[in-house]
Parts: C-alpha cells; sequence; structure tokens
C-alpha cells in the first residue's frame, strides 16, 4: 500500500544564468574601499630633495665635526674625546647656537646601535641638525663567485 501519489511533477531546469548585480556591488564597494585607504598606506615621510647634481657642502659658521672609528672611540674635531664630555661639549655648542650643524663621519664598521646612541646624545644636548658625511664614490660592488 503506498501513500502519496505515484505521478512525478516535473522540476525545475537549472538556472543557466549568473545575476551579476551582486558581483557588481561587492567590486564597487571594494574599489571604494581601496581608493579611501591607498593614501593611508603611502608613506608619511615627505622629502623636499634638491635638483642638484651634487650637494654643496653647507657653509654654517658653526659647525661640530665628530668621527667614531671602528673600535667606536669618539672624536671632536679629529681629537680622542670621552662620552660624557662630548655631551656637554654638545650642550655647551646648543646653548651657543641652536642652529650648530654636526657633520657625524663614522666607519662602514661601527654598529648601528652605537650610531644611534650618538645621535641621541646629540639630541639631548639640543642639536638636531646632524649630516652624515660620506666619501664621494659608492664602494665597488662585490664580485660574484
Amino acid at each position: 500500500m503506498a501513500f502519496g501519489r505515484l505521478e512525478r511533477t516535473a522540476t525545475p531546469k537549472p538556472m543557466s544564468d549568473i545575476n551579476m548585480t551582486p558581483l557588481i556591488d561587492v567590486m564597487l564597494v571594494l574599489l571604494v574601499i581601496f581608493i579611501i585607504t591607498a593614501p593611508l598606506m603611502a608613506s608619511s615621510l615627505r622629502l623636499n630633495l634638491p635638483k642638484a647634481e651634487g650637494g654643496a657642502p653647507a657653509d654654517t659658521p658653526s659647525v661640530l665635526s665628530i668621527a667614531i672609528d671602528p673600535s667606536g672611540q669618539l672624536y671632536l674635531q679629529d681629537q680622542k674625546i670621552a662620552t660624557a664630555e662630548l655631551g656637554a661639549q654638545a650642550k655647551t655648542a646648543a646653548q651657543r647656537n641652536p642652529q650648530t650643524e654636526v657633520q657625524l663621519r663614522a666607519d662602514q664598521t661601527v654598529p648601528y646601535g652605537r650610531v644611534a646612541e650618538l645621535i641621541g646624545l646629540l639630541q639631548t644636548a639640543g642639536l638636531s641638525r646632524i649630516g652624515f658625511v660620506t666619501s664621494g664614490s659608492p664602494p665597488p660592488a662585490p664580485a660574484s663567485p
């Protein structure tokens, strides 16, 4: 004894068309999100670089020349100096002229941390104009084996 109908009705045919409206809506929303966030992902550092072939040394009247040798020893105007004494000299120079420029020469083998400590010391003393002195020509490229 069977319950129900014996005749079968035809099932609806599958839809062969793709509805593009939701896809377009999602793409437009993503486009707006990217348009809004793209400027935020760019670097916030804005530099106004000179348009010259090479930079000429600044002719500022007060300059402190500081050097660090490979062992980490500090030199002020090519004379050995202790870190504490350099801080005192930098503070004195900053009090005389806050626009005093520091020309920093560091050997390639000096650890980055040592240079960062020196920059922090100079900024604590009140000197914020710090320039890195480099050689005129780039170092030769290493030979490939």
